[in-house]
């Protein structure tokens, strides 16, 4: 008796001590999570070994995928990089979204979020947060109202503009609204690889960070084109283009550095107060009859129809994963669908902040479904996407999506409970669905000058370059 009385106060102390180490400094309520997203610019499903992939190594996220939860239908806010991180940055879809095309302003950088909008980042800074994009912006050059530091971020640094972002041998990079000048790059000399030095940045901040609540949005611009890497590594001697070398380098350089970050938090004990959320931006830049799109087999067999800059699940259909050890449940693998515009909710929830008057977010707090739960009920799911050379729309309610092309007020209809890759149109079978499909695209969405009706505009013709 008396044994079993030492070691249930034994347990009961161990129970203690692990009940403390959550709470925070007063002992009251727990400690905030850190709230990490990484988004990797252009990787697709079929590139990582945890969907399927065979010739490119990802053992970090593979491992990660293993230690958390990995998500068979995630969905970026959009198919090209600038909606797609201001989906995530604003909480809103592209029925709302300031941004829903790629847009560039001279001479540098992208259309600008407005004056006035609300973003995750000032929400978390308002909370307390200590804040930090690194990598790819996107959103707005310093100066405008779309400057990182005038959304909530206390520290920016990587390429503010997507077409800069283009090199990875810079001739200089953005110290929040500074310019780095980089003189091993110059007159085409390629010395420095930006990545390592966003990397050696992320981390740093991090370890300057690691005892207070932080939020960090890491924007890798890996595995995104033009395709160049300062070290092939194992894959310098595989009977590949050269093309191909440099991709599969590209996304195992991604993988390594996701593990360095990983060992980071680790090092500094705040693991299991971390909440780490990973995906893609968009699909993969290739399609399937592309010679990297053929090496990779990134449409999985066919399995996911279209790629970057499409409405169908190939495009939007992202990797991700969740994790944050003793919160996330591992080994979890979920096909129930969440959006990047679920993350701005999820992440103020986590961080016990309020959304201000006035502002509802489009997204859904995911917090009951990270930790195992049910994912949250909706209506549908919405995209639409204003390109040079036309829009385009989709929306996704229950198992059915509906798809109007470019320039068409023709609007196509798939199952994808029985027809994942969108290769039968049932349009012509359902017309009542298809009835409802344009009901709600049309209640879906709010007009703006920059962003006309997809049912009702024709295809703009191609700038001349």
């Amino acid at each position: 008796m008396k044994n079993l009385l030492l070691l249930t106060a034994f347990a009961s102390l161990i129970l203690a001590s692990v009940s403390r180490a959550k709470e925070g400094p007063n002992g009251g309520q727990p400690k905030r999570p850190n709230l990490i997203f990484i988004l990797s610019d252009d990787i697709a499903q079929g590139d990582v070994g945890a969907y399927g992939q065979k010739l490119i190594q990802t053992p970090n996220i593979d491992r990660l995928c293993r230690e958390g939860t990995r998500y068979l239908s995630a969905y970026s806010g959009s198919s090209v990089c600038a909606p797609a991180r201001a989906s995530f940055f604003t909480g809103l879809d592209m029925g709302h979204c300031p941004v829903r095309a790629n847009r560039p302003t001279p001479p540098e950088g992208q259309l600008p979020l407005p004056p006035g909008t609300v973003t995750v980042g000032s929400i978390l800074k308002q909370a307390g947060y200590r804040t930090a994009t690194i990598g790819k912006w996107g959103m707005g050059m310093f100066g405008s109202s779309g400057s990182p530091l005038k959304n909530g971020i206390d520290h920016f640094f990587g390429y503010n503009c997507q077409r800069h972002a283009h090199s990875y041998f810079p001739t200089y990079l953005w110290h929040d609204d500074r310019r780095v000048e980089i003189p091993e790059n110059a007159n085409g000399r390629k010395k420095v690889y930006a990545q390592d030095l966003i990397q050696r940045d992320a981390l740093k901040w991090i370890e300057a960070n690691a005892d207070h609540p932080f939020f960090l949005f890491y924007a890798m611009t890996l595995p995104h084109g033009k395709y160049e890497i300062d070290d092939q590594g194992i894959y310098a001697d595989k009977p590949w283009a050269e093309r191909e070398k440099t991709y599969a380098a590209m996304v195992s350089r991604l993988d390594a550095d996701v593990g360095a970050l990983v060992d980071l938090l680790k090092k500094k004990g705040i693991d299991d107060n971390t909440l780490l959320v990973f995906a893609g931006d968009n699909g993969s830049s290739f399609g399937p009859s592309s010679a990297i799109g053929r090496r990779f087999n990134q449409s999985m067999d066919g399995k996911l129809r279209g790629f970057k800059r499409s409405m169908y699940e190939g495009g939007l259909r992202q990797a991700a994963f969740t994790w944050w050890p003793g919160t996330v449940p591992a080994g979890r693998v979920t096909d129930e669908p969440w959006a990047f515009w679920d993350l701005l909710p999820t992440f103020a929830e986590l961080a016990g902040a309020g959304l201000p008057g006035g502002y509802t977010p489009d997204g859904h707090s995911l917090v009951g479904f990270l930790k195992g739960g049910k994912a949250p009920a909706r209506m549908y799911f919405y995209w639409e996407l204003h390109e040079n050379n036309g829009s385009i729309q989709a929306i996704r309610w229950d198992d059915w999506k509906a798809v109007r092309p470019r320039g068409s007020a023709r609007v196509e209809l798939y199952d994808l409970k029985q027809d994942l890759g969108e290769t039968t149109d049932l349009a012509t079978k359902h017309p009542a669905l298809v009835k409802k499909a344009i009901v709600m695209m049309n209640g879906a969405r709010v007009s703006h000058p920059d962003w006309p009706d997809p049912a009702t505009t024709e295809p703009r013709q191609r700038r001349r370059r």
